[in-house]
């Protein structure tokens, strides 16, 4: 008897919960609409929260640590990863992963807007000096502010190259970016110091 009325109240609550599940916006989360915001103006901003996070990142490291990159000895000795690689064949440098960036962001611009570099991007990475990896950075993220100020609501969805449209090379440029900040957060913490973006204020 006490295990039929358990089964009852269980159906029951089950029932209530259905109904009210149903009720329209019962369990929609209630959003405020808003006006339409122009793809170039949304990707801006992103663009703009990852340039501040890596620049920041990129000038704490000193200058002597440009050159640093993990080394088998700080990883467990079973690790068959080769890091420091004279052919490059290894894990990048910090200033080599840097200057990368700087690199992927003339490709990437350059591909969803059309616009042209004016600098030699692939001489970017063979620089070492870390005042000039920084100018370097600093000219890229200009020059990808200017290619997202191409987007519009009518051409962001255009294909560029495969699959590729304007707006998923845009997102492709900022998710590059975060995926190297990520990494050298590390390469920073390794020589002791805390990125600014994750230091106390």
């Amino acid at each position: 008897m006490c295990k039929r009325i358990m089964m009852i109240g269980t159906l029951a609550f089950g029932c209530a919960v259905g109904a009210w599940a149903q009720q329209p916006g019962a369990m929609t989360p209630k959003t405020e609409s808003v006006a339409t915001v122009e793809p170039s103006k949304s990707f801006d901003a992103a663009l703009s929260a990852l340039e501040a996070q890596f620049m920041g990142l990129a000038k704490a490291m000193p200058a002597d640590k440009y050159s640093f990159a993990p080394s088998a000895a700080i990883f467990a000795p079973s690790q068959k990863t080769d890091y420091l690689s004279p052919d490059n064949k290894g894990v990048r440098n910090f200033g080599q992963m840097v200057a990368h960036v700087a690199q992927a962001n003339y490709f990437y611009g350059g591909m969803l807007s059309g616009l042209k570099p004016d600098v030699n991007v692939k001489a970017i990475g063979s620089l070492t000096d870390k005042d000039q990896i920084i100018a370097a950075l600093e000219k890229s993220f200009a020059f990808t502010h200017q290619a997202i100020g191409t987007l519009t609501a009518e051409n962001a969805f255009q294909g560029v190259r495969g699959d590729q449209t304007r707006a998923s090379l845009a997102a492709g440029v900022i998710a590059h970016g975060f995926d190297h900040y990520g990494q050298l957060a590390e390469y920073l913490r390794m020589n002791g110091i805390i990125p600014p973006a994750s230091a106390k204020k």
